[in-house]
């Protein structure tokens, strides 16, 4: 079918051809490579020319609000929207427990109250009241709040998020 002439025109026709593409790549990696033991420049490129800016401070000072202004200027219909993402494992009617306790009348509320609803360990050990304070701390980080609790979520980090979802929780008492 194929005579020696040609099959030695295919053969060499493919290996010319992944010849070329050894020497693309080859010639890719030495143009645009960081980093590596061969070359590039990598970390100890980054630490060898610090450029001084004369600002020592690192930036601008973030101005520090308390909580207690955050929640006076608090948006409720924010809040509710914030809500959103509670419930589904949340109730806001009196006593309609779902997977975690109903959050009708929390602000205030002793830690761990909720009447019918079986709460983990961890919350059964913190003493006090769900003060907004004390709200806004747990919900920026359960786990980190009470280590061992059964809740799942990871938290809100915003700030003005946990002032506005506990302003329009206070409101439901």
């Amino acid at each position: 079918m194929f005579d020696t002439m040609t099959i030695t025109k295919l053969l060499g026709g493919l290996c010319g051809a992944f010849l070329i593409f050894l020497l693309g790549n080859w010639a890719g990696e030495s143009l645009y490579a960081t980093g590596s033991a061969e070359g590039g420049h990598g970390e100890a490129h980054a630490d060898a020319y610090p450029i001084e800016t004369g600002d020592d401070h690192g930036g601008e000072a973030e101005v520090e609000v308390d909580f207690a202004t955050l929640l006076a200027a608090a948006d409720i219909g924010k809040g509710e929207r914030v809500f959103n993402k509670c419930r589904s494992c949340h109730s806001v009617e009196p006593d309609e427990n779902g997977t975690g306790p109903t959050l009708f009348g929390i602000v205030d509320r002793d830690v761990a109250s909720t009447e019918g609803f079986g709460f983990s360990g961890a919350l059964d050990g913190v003493e006090g009241n769900w003060t907004p304070e004390q709200l806004s701390a747990f919900l920026q980080s359960p786990k980190g709040f009470a280590p061992g609790t059964a809740m799942s979520f990871n938290g809100l980090p915003k700030e003005t998020d946990r002032a506005n979802i506990i302003a329009w929780l206070a409101t439901l008492n």
